[in-house]
């Protein structure tokens, strides 16, 4: 009997395919309320450090180079105070055989499909996933479908979305392009039930698992380089993997006092999933439209449970605008001869900035890089900007407005960031655990699950239901 295949059917399957895609059971994690099992959800890919290290190493994935910019925190020292400006490190991810930091994910997930028996891997991206599955899936003999969300309704498609879908199909995988809209989930579901591939999301526990192992590398380069651990790792910020995978390698390696910052690029105003407004802005991952949402609902992945919690590790969290990030992206290139692409240079323009706040002995890293051409080079992306209405401007990043504008700063000393309230961030996370689940009466498991999803004090998560009109039960009931 043939399914039926309406948009509400599949949706209402959407439980049952993605448990046979991904080879999980996510029910076994759960407490019937708001918490689950995420350490026992991690531990349970049956992969140690060192197993994933060694599938990494059997693709070429990891190991990439470690860069002092040392030219670039000469010019940071010339804007900070006497006695600041910290030293800047870069790893060069782009190094991995598909260009980014995504390989890492990539290589864990295809060879746990590939262990499964599974014939080929499907994956939902518009950005270096789609390559680094690929790419990973070449390798390993599978097939591959990427799923982009490409075009608006007009037909029109940004020029690094198309750059990376040329990547996909250089690496021989099909690749299936859709206009801004629900019906990239809708479509993403028909594939893995019609073809009983392989899900390689980017929130499985295999995925996060596979970034692990470049925070654990960062730890023992530096203890090996400068005989400590860096003081602050910045990273680049979006649906949380990045951040999530990176930090829980740091602590794995015991790199407990190094401080995780995560960065966006700012386009408050434009909504991700507007048709007018999804070309009307020129970064398509690294930002607030991904970063905020994620951070603050991370279970709106294409998984039952999300491996990505960035708030369980994040100290602090900046925004920069747009126009820094492609400045910083030609002082890259100009000031340390590297080209390398825009969305780790996100991580790059704030870490200029932090920098400055730091004691001249202290180290801050930019932990990845990613490779950029055709698409995803500046001229392209502000070229279609300008096609789309956006002035192109030179003077006070913070005059920047998302949509209208790029202001690219007239000196490298007014590149700056802006901190983001991270306990409103983790309010409204509480405040969606308690909307998306439907809860009217939390448990102290819920309760500690919060305090830990959301690294924070009992007291703050108590207050927060109490705002919320929410009672917790007690022992006695």
């Amino acid at each position: 009997m043939t399914k039926d295949r309406s948009f509400s059917a599949v949706m209402a399957r959407k439980p049952e395919i993605m448990k046979s895609s991904v080879g999980i059971d996510y029910d076994v994690f759960e407490s019937g309320s708001i918490a689950f099992d995420y350490e026992r959800m991690m531990k349970e890919t049956g992969y140690t450090l060192q197993e994933i290290e060694e599938i990494q190493k059997e693709t070429s994935v990891g190991n990439t180079p470690l860069f002092e910019l040392r030219n670039i925190t000469k010019l940071a020292r010339k804007y900070a105070a006497p006695g600041k400006g910290a030293r800047i490190f870069l790893k060069d991810e782009a190094s991995n055989p598909s260009g980014s930091f995504k390989a890492r994910r990539a290589a864990t997930a295809v060879y746990h499909a590939q262990k499964l028996g599974y014939k080929g891997v499907i994956s939902a991206t518009s950005g270096n996933y789609g390559a680094a599955v690929a790419s990973q899936a070449a390798m390993r003999g599978l097939k591959c479908i990427i799923v982009q969300e490409c075009y608006d309704s007009k037909g029109m498609g940004q020029p690094e979305i198309i750059e990376k879908a040329r990547a996909c199909e250089a690496y021989g995988a099909e690749v299936v392009q859709l206009s801004v809209g629900p019906e990239l989930f809708y479509s993403f579901l028909l594939l893995l039930e019609d073809t009983g591939f392989f899900n390689a999301s980017l929130y499985t526990p295999f995925g996060i698992a596979g970034v692990e192992t470049l925070g654990y590398e960062l730890s023992m380069e530096f203890r090996e380089k400068e005989g400590r651990d860096p003081d602050a790792v910045v990273i680049t910020n979006a649906g949380g993997g990045n951040l999530t995978g990176t930090a829980r390698g740091l602590i794995k390696a015991g790199a407990l006092d190094t401080k995780i910052i995560g960065a966006s690029v700012s386009l408050t105003g434009l909504h991700m999933a507007s048709d007018e407004q999804f070309n009307k802005k020129s970064f398509t991952t690294g930002h607030t439209g991904f970063g905020i949402p994620f951070a603050t609902w991370p279970d709106r992945s294409d998984v039952p449970r999300s491996a990505a919690r960035p708030l369980r590790y994040l100290d602090r969290y900046v925004t920069v605008n747009q126009g820094s990030v492609f400045y910083m992206t030609e002082l890259l290139a100009q000031v340390e001869g590297l080209e390398r692409g825009p969305a780790g240079n996100t991580a790059l323009a704030a870490a200029f900035a932090i920098a400055q706040e730091m004691d001249e002995d202290q180290i801050v890293v930019v932990q990845e890089t990613e490779y950029t051409g055709a698409g995803k080079h500046i001229n392209p992306q502000l070229t279609f900007a300008k096609e789309n209405g956006i002035k192109v401007l030179i003077g006070n990043p913070a005059d920047e407005v998302p949509g209208e504008n790029i202001i690219l700063p007239e000196n490298p000393g007014k590149i700056s960031i802006m901190d983001l309230d991270v306990n409103k961030t983790k309010k409204s996370y509480i405040k969606n655990c308690i909307k998306n689940t439907d809860v009217k009466k939390a448990t102290k498991e819920d309760v500690e699950f919060m305090m830990a999803d959301a690294k924070t004090t009992e007291a703050f998560v108590l207050e927060t239901l109490e705002e919320l009109g929410v009672k917790v039960e007690t022992e006695d009931k």
